[in-house]
């Protein structure tokens, strides 16, 4: 059932939504002012290619209609007017139907799949696997030795079930990958794999969410944000690179101690994820 909110509202709803996200974005302005990068703030506006502009910018979610005046324009174009209202134009929904109903089968199936906890994180050290066999560059000093990432590889193995941390493991890691399934991760069954423990998967939401973000209430697109930046802040701590510098205290996953940390943080993410995910598929589903 179509909601109709009042012009004063909904502009109140805009710019609380625009002050909301400023203090996620302002960060990401003044580092590109002064030329710096933070390995997680920046990562948000670079691995997701959607500005801090874009960020601020706030939709009412499918399914709401919003009064408008002729003296008060509307910013919405993927929105339809007849002059006192506008709502989402039917004809974005048609040109978005397939991906629509893609993404819904990948969320609904990634909420009931069992959730994986035992992958500690190592898909960064994947990614630099026996790096020094191809003079690979690293990005931030390492807080660990080569041979200690080739030893924790080794050691603990690698359980990841998602194809975009998959895809950038070295050449020597990849066959180490036996997850629960123990299936190659492919953008082809990524639909039978993915699941809720998985912290890509859960940072993903965010992305959904932009992918459709005329259909997504504001507040679901900064909630999602905010989840995946706290997950990308848990994948930095795990990492073996040394961030001290950035603020960024490391989480030893090269210990047991930190692999139960690791564990919780992990789960406490999940379980937030868990909300969302439910939440993003609700609004999907209001399209069919």
């Amino acid at each position: 059932m179509n909601r109709t909110l009042a012009l004063p509202s909904w502009r109140e709803a805009q710019v609380a939504h625009k002050k909301r996200a400023e203090t996620l974005t302002e960060g990401r302005r003044a580092r590109k002012q002064i030329g710096k990068r933070d390995p997680v703030d920046d990562f948000m506006f670079e691995y997701y290619p959607y500005t801090p502009t874009k960020l601020e910018t706030w939709f009412p979610g499918i399914g709401i209609t919003l009064e408008i005046d002729s003296n008060d324009a509307f910013d919405f174009p993927t929105y339809s007017s007849n002059g006192t209202s506008c709502e989402l134009d039917a004809q974005y929904l048609s040109k978005h139907r397939s991906r629509i109903d893609s993404t819904l089968e990948l969320l609904r199936n990634t909420q009931v799949h069992e959730a994986a906890f035992n992958c500690f994180g190592l898909h960064e050290w994947a990614m630099v696997y026996q790096a020094d066999q191809h003079d690979i560059r690293h990005g931030d000093p390492l807080r660990v030795t080569q041979e200690q990432i080739d030893a924790l590889i080794v050691e603990s193995g690698l359980r990841c079930t998602h194809i975009d941390a998959f895809r950038f493991f070295t050449e020597e890691a990849a066959p180490q990958n036996m997850n629960r399934l123990n299936i190659v991760p492919t953008r082809e069954n990524q639909k039978d794999i993915e699941q809720s423990g998985c912290l890509h998967a859960n940072m993903d939401l965010y992305k959904h969410c932009m992918w459709f973000q005329p259909m997504i209430p504001g507040d679901l697109v900064l909630d999602c944000f905010e989840l995946a930046r706290s997950a990308r802040t848990l994948d930095m701590q795990a990492s073996p690179y040394d961030l001290v510098q950035y603020g960024y205290e490391p989480i030893r996953v090269e210990t047991r101690t930190g692999r139960a940390t690791y564990v919780a943080l992990q789960r406490y993410i999940s379980t937030r994820a868990q909300d969302l995910r439910s939440q993003l598929i609700a609004v999907l589903e209001t399209s069919i």
